[in-house]
């Protein structure tokens, strides 16, 4: 796979004649007949046979059945782990696209004409923080204030559930937002949604209290 210039005639004699109780080979022998890469064996004090980690796994495997069944579990791990770090990644990027949604309907029914880049971003950041409140319960600068040593932002932090029932809330918030429905209303409707969903996603008991 990473040699090029292996000798794979030599290596399928070799191969057929493994089997035989008569057949013997060393490692300089092997590596000179198949221009191996992989496997080196070294005279001297420091000395040794030195084999790629490939190789050696396979050779750990193939003397301890127990090694084996613990790579095999070990590498299931990890692919599991992947695959809900994956799944973490595809939600948060979901929840930033539709944030555009959101900030687009703050953009067209919350801002009015004629005011600075300064002031505009004090609005966005203000109905943001409606959901972070709905959702979290803190604002973004309360999460900064109680966790300086974490870097990011609050959403960064939160579970695949929390994403997914946050990309939600910003879809509604949009529409709330659309149909001129007040803020102090916007956020009591979004944090019972928060509460419902969760209370799904989660299948199990919380402690979320509704706004009053």
């Amino acid at each position: 796979m990473y040699n090029p210039h292996f000798n794979y005639g030599e290596f399928a004699i070799i191969k057929n004649q493994a089997g035989l109780n008569s057949f013997k080979i060393s490692v300089k022998e092997f590596v000179a007949k198949t221009n191996a890469i992989s496997l080196q064996a070294k005279a001297g004090r420091y000395g040794g046979t030195y084999a790629h980690k490939d190789i050696a796994f396979e050779f750990a495997m193939w003397i301890s059945p127990e090694f084996k069944v613990y790579i095999v579990r070990e590498f299931q791990r990890l692919k599991e782990e992947e695959q809900k770090q994956l799944g973490w990644s595809a939600k948060r990027e979901l929840s930033k696209i539709n944030y555009r949604i959101h900030t687009d309907a703050i953009k067209h029914n919350l801002i009015p004409a004629e005011i600075t880049t300064t002031q505009s971003s004090i609005i966005y950041a203000n109905e943001a923080d409606v959901l972070n409140v709905a959702m979290f319960g803190i604002t973004a600068q309360q999460w900064r204030d109680s966790n300086p040593e974490l870097k990011g932002n609050i959403r960064d932090y939160a579970s695949i559930n929390e994403l997914i029932c946050l990309s939600n809330m910003e879809n509604l918030n949009a529409v709330f937002i659309e149909q001129g429905i007040p803020q102090p209303e916007r956020l009591i409707k979004l944090n019972e949604i928060a509460i419902h969903q969760m209370s799904i996603l989660e299948s199990g008991d919380i402690d979320r209290k509704f706004l009053k």
